[in-house]
């Protein structure tokens, strides 16, 4: 086993540096300072140079753009009653979360809802393999994104041993009739692998670590991927070689870079799909109705939350 060679003090100071600014850029989506562009320069003692800033303001615009687009795809599902599944795979810290919760941000979660399935109980594991996912595929007018999917059998699975060889063969020679029965079902069925760098997992672990908001996402599992990174490797050769069909092909997506792999995942969707935009009718706002026989009840004052802020 080859040893990791020590890092040089100007390669530290970089890392600490990238990792301060995923946390402020972390931050800045979920507070949504963005919006009028003051988080940029509000804050004077923020490290990010003014080349920072202006990338962020690019990816920030591109960003709701590509949601705006997203909020057309889904009124177009809506009302023409289409189908869609959307798989998103890779190893841990990969950026799948991100991209689903970015697309996720701005929509219907009636109409754009997700499926993050645990691992499976006692009564599921002597279930058909794909039984439980199927409860979870759309309806007419739905979007469900799988945030890993039936592929943990090729994957996780497979690496960790909890799954038999017979298992593991029987999955290669199921899942690509189980997506073709998906897709004559008239479900569109998008399959996204998100790729990222040996160095790259190493630096988002790190990044875990050391941020109490994110070290939930840190499972043992997790752990376990960073010392079986080569055979994880070998199994996401296997998998693609086996299951990439016609029907159902894979979409390899550059994540070094969150923002890009988000962008990019996102436009790459937008394109497999022939949406248009839908009319709406005009939205009236109706008057209030009064009456005079109706008087509001007062509300005792210990019902209220205490005004802190």
């Amino acid at each position: 086993m080859t040893a990791r060679a020590p890092s040089t003090p100007m390669e530290d100071n970089d890392k600490l540096h990238r990792l301060q600014r995923d946390l402020i850029d972390s931050y800045d989506e979920e507070l949504e300072l963005d919006l009028d562009g003051r988080s940029f320069d509000a804050d004077p003692s923020s490290p990010a140079t003014d080349e920072e800033r202006s990338a962020r303001r690019r990816y920030f615009r591109e960003l709701f753009r590509l949601q705006g687009e997203l909020v057309k795809l889904q009124d177009w599902v809506v009302a023409t009653g289409h189908k869609m599944v959307i798989i998103f795979e890779g190893r841990d810290a990969a950026g799948k979360g991100g991209v689903i919760k970015r697309i996720t941000q701005r929509l219907n979660p009636r109409v754009c809802r997700v499926a993050a399935l645990p691992a499976p109980n006692d009564r599921e594991r002597t279930q058909w393999y794909f039984q439980r996912y199927v409860a979870h595929l759309p309806a007419a007018g739905e979007i469900v994104l799988f945030d890993r999917s039936w592929y943990n059998r090729a994957g996780v699975e497979r690496v960790m041993g909890f799954c038999t060889d017979e298992q593991y063969e029987e999955f290669f020679r199921t899942v690509p009739e189980f997506e073709k029965m998906l897709v004559r079902s008239g479900i569109q069925l998008l399959k996204y692998w998100f790729s990222i760098s040996d160095e790259e997992q190493h630096l988002r672990f790190l990044g875990r670590i050391h941020d109490p908001l994110k070290q939930w996402k840190l499972s043992p599992m997790d752990l376990q991927s960073r010392r079986l990174w080569e055979q994880y490797t070998r199994a996401k050769e296997i998998m693609l070689e086996r299951t990439h069909t016609a029907e159902a092909p894979w979409r390899l997506v550059h994540a070094d870079d969150k923002k890009q792999a988000r962008l990019n995942c996102i436009h790459h969707l937008l394109e497999q799909v022939p949406y248009s935009e839908i009319d709406h009718p005009e939205i009236v706002l109706p008057g209030r109705v009064r009456h005079e026989d109706y008087s509001r009840r007062p509300v005792p004052e210990s019902m209220y939350v205490p005004q802190r802020y």
